[in-house]
């Protein structure tokens, strides 16, 4: 009985379990750098060869900007040139500077509806030079999100999609979705300042689902311009004074 080469038996097992969708072959994350956030998703960051999904916590301004900042701060962070897709001219270039994603980074592509919207993020996800891939719709059904998630795989090219409230009181994740992550922003009251002013913004971030993983919430300060998010200070003093309690002796 002839004896296989490793080589060729390890293969064969990397087949399989990428056939049986087990999760055990590694990828590349994109961790946020906060151990509160990165310590409760399932892949301790964000997968960077899947699509997530992102939506504003309620149709206001205010929480639809925040939504916004937080898919640029993601993008700040990943590798190389950033493809967006938007259907209308609204984006403000010097708020997503200042959420560390510069301009000539940046590559706009305008789409006259959702369908096309999601046809040239399947593109660019597929040239596989592009370091994130974004992208803004009102409906995208689950074959769609589908095949964004197939064109994400194998690649290093995160697929972020945000899906706008499309009138009041609708869902924007009523419909199934293939997304890795599903995230709801809103805005929250700033950082208090010892001085008359505004201190720096806050984000409620709730995940919604995450596969592999259990949803939770979390308050975390605004991306910087480098793209980094931040615990609060409050939260910070108060982890580290638990972390300097002793446990008294039992009696």
């Amino acid at each position: 009985m002839s004896v296989s080469h490793p080589g060729v038996i390890q293969e064969l097992r990397e087949t399989l379990r990428a056939i049986e969708g087990d999760g055990h072959k590694r990828r590349e994350t994109l961790p946020f750098g906060v151990s509160a956030l990165d310590q409760r998703l399932a892949s301790g960051g964000l997968r960077l060869d899947a699509l997530h999904e992102i939506a504003a916590a309620t149709p206001d301004p205010g929480d639809d900007a925040s939504a916004t900042l937080f898919m640029a701060g993601i993008a700040a962070r990943a590798w190389g040139p950033v493809l967006w897709v938007v259907r209308r001219r609204d984006l403000f270039a010097p708020g997503l500077y200042q959420s560390g994603l510069s301009p000539e980074r940046v590559i706009y592509a305008e789409a006259a509806d959702d369908a096309e919207l999601l046809a040239l993020m399947e593109e660019g996800l597929r040239h596989r030079g592009l370091g994130a891939v974004i992208g803004e719709a009102k409906r995208a059904a689950t074959a769609s999100t589908r095949r964004l998630q197939l064109a994400a795989e194998g690649g290093r090219t995160i697929a972020l999609l945000m899906k706008r409230h499309a009138r009041e009181g609708a869902d924007p994740f009523g419909v199934p979705s293939a997304a890795i992550t599903r995230w709801r922003v809103a805005s929250a009251p700033s950082s208090p300042l010892p001085v008359e002013g505004i201190g720096r913004a806050r984000w409620a971030l709730n995940l919604v689902r995450q596969r592999g993983g259990d949803p939770f919430e979390l308050t975390l300060e605004a991306a910087d311009e480098t793209g980094r998010l931040a615990l609060p200070a409050a939260l910070v003093d108060r982890s580290r004074a638990a972390g300097r309690a002793t446990p008294r002796a039992a009696a």
